[in-house]
């Protein structure tokens, strides 16, 4: 196992893989008439939470996003426009998703923080049959049961995530306890975790699934020293996992049962603080040696933007709307059937590693990486 903040990931897997900046698209005062059409700016959708639970990743999502647009500033020789809508709920990110495409024009749709609103927007996608990347969700109905032609996905699924971790928590112990959310990110964890404890002959000696936005976790963590298992499986989300996290250690647990998670965001250990640990797996490190030069080159120009090093959220979103960006340009149009060929076209390297959309289920193929949070990395990198 690898150890953020000492010597750098070093698990490399060919796996399925993800604040605004006041950057909003401004309606044209009057519709562009023959040859002016070409003037015309492409227009691309985000439907990000801006409130709530998921906040403190979706803030860094935006950055990134923002960021590989002012990289790329133009498209087939056009100025590109970005326009951000919230997402507080799967019905509402699915309205806002529509209004994006009817009174926006956009020609792609970015977002869906939580694996509840992705799968409303794809479904809204198909109906429309526009590109939508979604680019932080995990749940695996996205590029499984509930795929479409439209919908790309970066983040790597539930399954995968699970199968990579498991036999580190297998080396803990076979005693589990789940403490999942109850709605479709959690379930997922606790539907892959249990079959994979199955298979292992392991034992589960206690489940709760709880609300997203609990704010208090006591009685759980009280259930799980009870319990006593070998270790902890979560599936929280967000802020939910750091407001866990500090009442765990409050109640005196850290370094007495293992805590482990999937799909880790980075802002959800930095906001805990020096006393944060786990075993946990996640995307992308910015101080990983293994990063590509475009990687390097994109941790860079955020620590000069933001002065600070970039959360695997922030380079989930940039890497998602440069894969759009390159990929209109690639198929030289922005018509939705090009660019979802352009997508499924769309390469890049990550090393000796290739990254793209796999074209069967358009779940973008990438590194994943299972690390161990230590106190070092926390106060060295995080501040």
């Amino acid at each position: 196992m690898n150890k953020i903040g000492w010597n750098g990931p070093t698990r490399r897997q060919g796996l399925l893989g993800t604040l605004g900046l006041g950057l909003a698209a401004t309606p044209l005062a009057a519709p562009f008439i023959g040859g002016a059409a070409a003037a015309e700016p492409i227009r691309i959708g985000l439907v990000l939470a801006k409130q709530g639970a998921m906040v403190q990743q979706t803030e860094y999502i935006a950055q990134g996003t923002y960021l590989a647009l002012q990289q790329n500033p133009t498209v087939l020789g056009r100025t590109v426009e970005l326009t951000w809508l919230d997402e507080p709920d799967p019905q509402a990110a699915q309205q806002n998703m529509q209004k994006l495409i009817e009174e926006q024009k956009v020609v792609a749709v970015l977002g869906g923080g939580l694996s509840a609103n992705a799968l409303a927007m794809s479904a809204a996608a198909n109906r429309a049959k526009i590109p939508y990347i979604a680019n932080n969700a995990a749940a695996r109905e996205i590029t499984g049961k509930d795929c479409n032609r439209y919908t790309f996905r970066v983040q790597p699924s539930v399954p995968v995530q699970t199968r990579a971790i498991a036999p580190y928590l297998s080396k803990l112990g076979k005693k589990w306890y789940f403490l999942t959310a109850s709605y479709a990110f959690g379930q997922d964890i606790l539907r892959s975790f249990r079959a994979v404890l199955k298979e292992q002959g392991g034992t589960e000696v206690g489940t709760d699934e709880v609300p997203l936005n609990t704010p208090d976790y006591s009685s759980f963590i009280l259930k799980i020293r009870q319990a006593k298992p070998d270790v902890v499986v979560g599936g929280l989300a967000a802020s939910d996992i750091s407001t866990f996290l500090k009442q765990w250690n409050e109640l005196g647990m850290r370094g007495r049962i293992p805590f482990a998670e999937i799909a880790i965001g980075d802002t959800d250990i930095w906001s805990v603080g020096p006393a944060a640990s786990g075993v946990y797996s996640k995307p992308w490190y910015f101080n990983d040696p293994n990063n590509s030069p475009a990687d390097r080159a994109f941790t860079e120009a955020y620590r000069a933007k933001h002065s600070r090093p970039p959360a695997d959220k922030a380079w989930m979103g940039w890497l998602a709307m440069r894969s759009l960006l390159e990929s209109i340009e690639l198929a030289g149009s922005t018509a939705q059937e090009a660019i979802v060929d352009g997508l499924e076209r769309w390469r890049a390297m990550d090393g000796d590693l290739p990254i793209y959309y796999r074209n069967w289920d358009h779940q973008m193929l990438h590194r994943t990486l299972v690390v161990e949070v230590r106190t070092r990395f926390i106060t060295a990198e995080a501040g």
